[in-house]
C-alpha cells in the first residue's frame, strides 16, 4: 500500500510516498530555516506563504519520481496538528484537492504520532515501547501500547526542550535554530563547567523554564564580573547535559517500571548527538532512533504515520493548533 503525505506543520514543506509504512518511495523537502533566521523564530504568515509557493511543484515532483498513476495510491495523507494554523491549512487544502481530484481516501494524521511513526522506516520495530518525543513544541514519554493507541506517561510543565534550546541559544549568541548551534558549541564544551538545576518536579513530568532562567542569571554575573568573552562552549555543554540527563534518566526509569525493553526517540531534538549517545549506550533496551534527517518535520513520517495510524476522515476536517 502507497500512501502519499503531506506536511506543512511548521516552517517545512515536504511530500513522500511510503510503502506499507516502511519504504521511502520518493521525498522531497524545502527547508525555510534561511528564511526565518532574520527573525530569530518562526513567523507563521511568511511560513504559510512559502508553503503556497512550493507544495504544488513538490507533488508533482515526488508522483513523477514514484513513477504511478495516482489513483493506484492508497490514500493522501496530511499533518492536521498540533502546529500553526495558517500553514497546516496549506497543506491540509492542498491535500484535499488531490484526494477529491484522484477520488482517494482523506487520511488525517496527528503530528507527534507522525514523529513517532519515523521510527518504522527500514526498521523491524513493533509495540510496545515507550517513546520520547522532543521537540521545538512537545516533550513527552508515550507509552505505545500498539500501532494506534498510546498514552502520555510524562510531559513538560512549561517550556518544550526544544524551546529552551531556542532561547538559551539565543542568550548566548548562537543565532537559530537553537538545537543545532548548541550542539555544535557543546562538542568543545566541559559538561561540568556549570552545574545547572533540573526541575523539581516528580514523577515522569518535566520543567525547562527554571533551567533557562539559570541560565540566563549565570550569563549575567560573568557579563557583570567582566574578564573576557563568555565560555559559549562551556555553557552549552552544561546546559545540554542538564537536559539530557534528565530526558534520559526519566525515560529509562517509565521503561524499566513498565518493564518495557524498547526505547523510541523523536522529534528535532531526537537528533541531538549527546542525547543519542546516551540512548545507545544501554546494552539491556533496544533503542530506536530516525535518521537526522528524519527527526526533524518531514513526510515520510506522515506518509508511514497513515498506514499505522492514520484515519479517513471527511472533507470537512480542519485543523487544530494543540494537542487533542
Amino acid at each position: 500500500m502507497l500512501f502519499l503525505g503531506l506536511e506543512s506543520s511548521c516552517d517545512e514543506t515536504a511530500v513522500a510516498i511510503v510503502e506499507d509504512g516502511r519504504k521511502v518511495i520518493a521525498s522531497r523537502l524545502i527547508s525555510q530555516t534561511e528564511v526565518h533566521k532574520a527573525f530569530g523564530g518562526v513567523v507563521p504568515e511568511v511560513a504559510a506563504r512559502r508553503h503556497l509557493e512550493v507544495i504544488n511543484d513538490l507533488v508533482a515532483e515526488v508522483l513523477d519520481e514514484a513513477a504511478i498513476d495516482p489513483r493506484t495510491l492508497a490514500g493522501v495523507a496530511c499533518t492536521t496538528g498540533p502546529g500553526l494554523i495558517g500553514t497546516l491549512l496549506v497543506g491540509l487544502s492542498c491535500a484535499k484537492a488531490l484526494a477529491w481530484s484522484y477520488d482517494l481516501p482523506l487520511l488525517a494524521v496527528d503530528h507527534i504520532f507522525a514523529h513517532v511513526c519515523a521510527n518504522y522506516i527500514d526498521t523491524d520495530l513493533e509495540p510496545p515501547f515507550i517513546a520520547l518525543v522532543v521537540s521545538g513544541g512537545h516533550s513527552q514519554i508515550m507509552h505505545f501500547e500498539s500501532y494506534k493507541q498510546a498514552s502520555i506517561v510524562g510531559q513538560t510543565i512549561d517550556d518544550a526542550s526544544g524551546e529552551a534550546y531556542d532561547k538559551v541559544a539565543r542568550l548566548l549568541g548562537l543565532g537559530y535554530p537553537g538545537g543545532p548551534a548548541i550542539d555544535q558549541a557543546a562538542i568543545k564544551g566541559n559538561p561540568k563547567a556549570f552545574r545547572f538545576p533540573e526541575g523539581m518536579v516528580s514523577g515522569s513530568d518535566f520543567s525547562f523554564s527554571g533551567l533557562k532562567t539559570a541560565v540566563m542569571r549565570t550569563v549575567e554575573n560573568l557579563e557583570a564580573q567582566g574578564g573576557g568573552p563568555l565560555p559559549v562552549s562551556d555553557l552549552a555543554a552544561s546546559f545540554q547535559d542538564a537536559v539530557n540527563r534528565v530526558l534520559f534518566r526519566k525515560t529509562l526509569t517509565v521503561a524499566q517500571s513498565a518493564g518495557i525493553s524498547q526505547i523510541v526517540l523523536a522529534g528535532g531534538v531526537a537528533a541531538n548527538s549527546d542525547l543519542r549517545k546516551r540512548f545507545e549506550g544501554l546494552d539491556h533496551m533496544r533503542v530506536f532512533r530516525p535518521s537526522p534527517a528524519l527527526c526533524t518535520d518531514n513526510a515520510v513520517m506522515v506518509a508511514a504515520a497513515a498506514y499505522y495510524s492514520g484515519e479517513p476522515v471527511p472533507f470537512s476536517v480542519s485543523a487544530y493548533s494543540r494537542q487533542h
